[in-house]
């Protein structure tokens, strides 16, 4: 891939740090030679889902309150990938196991997305996990309160039918592990 187009970062300024957030401010030169400042990115670390199923085949869903959205959501179990964490996949299934006390004989990894790459600096990874087996409770985070969904397939299709899933980066997960389990249908 070409780099023609990349942009010169010419000075970047911290303006606030926090425990989830950290926003900079930076000077850039496009190759056309304008100068752009500021440019603001939001950096966070790297996050990590799982379209994770049982060893009977049943998908595991998380129903959790969003603060900025202000609803109750479901979505895929999933979070950040921690400096503890030797890889994505131990992430994943760190995760997996913290948030629904599953552990999974297989993850397979199937790419990564961005939630906005004009603004975010850190990418979601995303993964299948099968043969799930429940092998212990929760161990949520201090803020994190989840309820478990065990869905037959035919429960999972009809959230997605009905548009119950708004993460946007969950629905690129959801999408990419129906084709990895070859279970997309086109009408």
């Amino acid at each position: 891939m070409s780099d023609v187009l990349n942009w010169k970062t010419l000075s970047s300024e911290y303006i606030f740090k926090d425990r989830w957030l950290t926003a900079r401010k930076d000077t850039c030169k496009t190759p056309s030679g304008k100068i752009v400042d500021p440019y603001y990115v939001l950096e966070y670390t790297d996050w990590a889902t799982a379209l994770p199923l049982t060893e009977d085949g049943k998908v595991i869903m998380v129903k959790q309150f969003r603060q900025a959205l202000g609803e109750v959501c479901i979505e895929l179990p999933g979070g950040c990938v921690d400096d503890t964490d030797d890889t994505h996949e131990d992430a994943i299934r760190r995760e997996l196991l913290e948030e629904t006390g599953y552990a999974f004989e297989t993850v397979h990894y199937l790419g990564r997305t961005s939630a906005n790459p004009s603004t975010n600096s850190n990418l979601m990874h995303m993964f299948v996990a099968t043969g799930g087996k429940k092998v212990q409770d929760q161990h949520l985070d201090e803020n994190e309160e989840i309820e478990i969904l065990e869905l037959e397939w035919s429960e999972f299709l009809q959230l997605l039918e009905e548009k119950r899933i708004v993460q946007a980066m969950h629905m690129s997960t959801i999408f990419y592990a129906m084709r990895y389990l070859d279970k997309l249908g086109y009408k």
